[in-house]
């Protein structure tokens, strides 16, 4: 009883069916938008690897080199290499929070490009 992945060309998302019996199954339709546009992705799979040395992997401090706390591209790229590193799927949300953070960085956008402070009082 495989779990197959597809993402969906009517609402773009991507979906996990159980097909019981591949050789007897309907064409799958998407459960979110009911599209049968659907097609078949490579799903991720589980490696052999330790939490202790997922864990020593991530705090390699050469895996800071190019992390800056001030700028959200940065912070989203490490955030997105941690979620990667750790086998973890941090949901769409997360990923469109990412997308826009490292766009808001890449175009030096945000509160503080435009002069952040706008009411006088310096904090």
């Amino acid at each position: 009883m495989p779990i197959y992945e597809y993402e969906c060309g009517g609402c773009h998302r991507r979906v996990s069916l159980l097909v019981l019996s591949p050789s007897k199954a309907e064409a799958p339709r998407c459960p979110r938008c009911g599209s049968a546009e659907l097609t078949r992705l490579m799903s991720r799979f589980a490696t052999v690897k330790s939490e202790d040395a997922r864990l020593d992997s991530l705090s390699d401090p050469s895996s800071f080199g190019d992390l800056d706390e001030n700028d959200p591209a940065s912070v989203a790229r490490f955030t997105k290499r941690m979620g990667e590193e750790m086998g973890e799927d941090l949901g769409d949300d997360v990923d469109a929070a990412m997308e826009e953070a490292m766009t808001e960085g890449d175009d030096g956008g945000g509160a503080e490009a435009g002069g952040g402070d706008d009411d006088g009082d310096g904090l």
